[in-house]
């Protein structure tokens, strides 16, 4: 019987068919980036992750949205390090992997809990940018159909990245509902400020939004985007170091998600989440 090509796995979730969908694709060394993300547009999930050099330690990754390739993302690497789990230490209740990534290797730890795993990456230290001067960050609210009485009085914007650069937008609980993106040029405005997405986040509620930059797709739980959020309400005393940090995330896409962030005593921060298993299979056609 051929063995499984792909699996279809559900991260930051709490059963299948709720959190991130993922796919994973194994022994992909010899496929090409315009197949990958041909096969990314298939399956018509936010991310996929590409492994090749599989081996009991980890394997080298390749990410995948449906409109480029990431150096790093932050649901694909836990996903990926389940299907590791699964396929290369089924017997195993817990294990370590690495992740290399373009970014950089990714270390994950996965634990087995019956029906799915319980997996956490650790982003190492954030990268701290300035906070956003009012007449850069104007455009960018105005794209998000936002205004400066949005956002959160006597803290500042800012780029924050374990990995790719967000712009952590603070706002009030009644603007998250409201943020859209609308206009072509977001990913333009926030280039001039150092990053790539924008998380809109309400620091109260722990709650984010984030889409792709043309406002097309919204994601339902960012990895990527949760250490540097965690690291945002650190810095700003808005939670306690000594505690988990639980972001919630993909309400508004009928997806409700859970991520978990720990900063340890050397100041990596911990992103953790259930993975549950959904489908796997065989690609009938051949990847060239």
């Amino acid at each position: 019987m051929t063995s499984p090509t792909f699996f279809h796995v559900d991260v930051f979730a709490t059963s299948p068919m709720t959190g991130n969908g993922l796919t994973v694709f194994l022994d992909t060394a010899n496929w090409s980036a315009s197949v990958m993300q041909g096969l990314t547009r298939e399956m018509r999930q936010f991310e996929s992750i590409f492994l090749s050099e599989v081996s009991p330690s980890g394997a080298a990754a390749r990410v995948f949205t449906v409109d480029e390739e990431l150096p790093f993302a932050g649901h694909p690497v836990l996903g990926a390090a389940a299907v590791l789990h699964r396929t290369q230490a089924p017997q195993s209740d817990a294990c370590t992997w690495t992740l290399r990534l373009p970014y950089g290797p990714v270390p994950v730890r996965t634990r087995k809990q019956n029906d799915h795993y319980l997996c956490e990456m650790n982003q190492g230290i954030p990268i701290l940018g300035c906070g956003i001067a009012a007449e850069l960050l104007s455009p960018i609210l105005k794209r998000l159909g936002l205004g400066e009485t949005d956002t959160v009085s006597g803290i500042q914007a800012q780029v924050i990245s374990t990995g790719l650069p967000y712009l952590i937008l603070p706002v009030l609980p009644s603007a998250l509902p409201r943020a859209r993106i609308n206009g072509t040029d977001l990913e333009l405005l926030l280039g001039g400020v150092g990053a790539k997405f924008v998380l809109v986040l309400d620091v109260d509620g722990r709650e984010a939004r984030t889409w792709d930059n043309l406002g097309q797709v919204e994601d339902v739980a960012t990895g990527s985007a949760a250490g540097p959020a965690a690291a945002y309400l650190l810095q700003y005393g808005l939670a306690d170091a000594n505690l988990p940090i639980e972001i919630s995330q993909g309400r508004f896409a009928g997806r409700p998600s859970k991520i978990v962030v720990i900063q340890d005593k050397v100041g990596n921060l911990l992103v953790s989440g259930e993975v549950w298993s959904v489908s796997h299979g065989i690609l009938d056609m051949q990847p060239v």
